[in-house]
């Protein structure tokens, strides 16, 4: 197996289960979210584990859609979201620590790929690091957004 992960995490101003309203807002993601340009919901109901939708994001000059499945929420302080594409498995997970008055929000972002051969792990070796410094960058502009929205309501 070839991986990387990556984490991000930020103080927000606003109390945990503020931020975990706004996080969980999949309808309205492609609002809070500057990368997010499309949300389509996949299945009905409030956010729970089962829930999917595709999600379409601009990355690296394009437009790419996925579909996400939430398999694990713990209601206002963990949510974990799972996606397979291309044969990459990907995790993301929210960890929300909340103080007096304020959340500490953390992501995490994991991607697999189960089956290599050694050109795709000499690839994935050249070519990962400069992916996972992209997705540093955006993981942290979503954050931002998160923390924005949740700051301003």
């Amino acid at each position: 197996m070839t991986g990387h992960r990556t984490e991000v995490e930020r103080l927000v101003r606003a109390p945990a289960e503020r931020v975990w309203a706004v996080l969980t807002d999949i309808a309205h993601a492609d609002e809070t979210l500057a990368g997010v340009t499309k949300v389509e919901p996949v299945t009905e109901g409030p956010y729970r584990v089962g829930t999917k939708w595709r999600e379409t994001r601009r990355m690296f000059g394009r437009e790419d859609t996925q579909q996400l499945e939430v398999t694990l929420a713990e209601e206002p302080t963990r949510t974990v979201v799972e996606a397979d594409s291309s044969g990459v498995h990907y995790v993301t997970e929210f960890t929300l620590t909340p103080t007096a008055d304020t959340t500490r929000l953390r992501m995490s972002f994991t991607a697999v790929q189960a089956r290599t051969n050694p050109m795709q792990k000499a690839l994935w070796a050249l070519f990962g690091t400069l992916g996972a410094k992209a997705t540093e960058k955006a993981m942290a502009k979503d954050l931002h957004d998160i923390a924005a929205k949740a700051e301003r309501q």
